[in-house]
């Protein structure tokens, strides 16, 4: 499922990330690799809250559809 669609406070593990190369390479960067634990903070305004690679990071519900958990 798209990290869009977990809920606030649960734990997932990225199974795969979509999107362009560039987009992908973006959401690498930020700290979004397969096997890596990502846990969804909050959700306000279409943006997304994320706990990954221990720091909080928000990223917009687009890039979030391209995150499969």
């Amino acid at each position: 499922m798209p990290l869009s669609m977990a809920h606030a406070g649960e734990s997932n593990v990225i199974k795969k990330v979509g999107g362009r190369e560039e987009t992908r390479k973006f959401l690498e960067n930020l700290g979004f690799v397969v096997g890596g634990a990502v846990t969804v903070i909050s959700e306000a305004g279409g943006n997304i809250i994320v706990n990954v690679k221990e720091s909080r990071v928000a990223i917009g519900k687009d890039m979030a559809n391209r995150i499969m958990v």
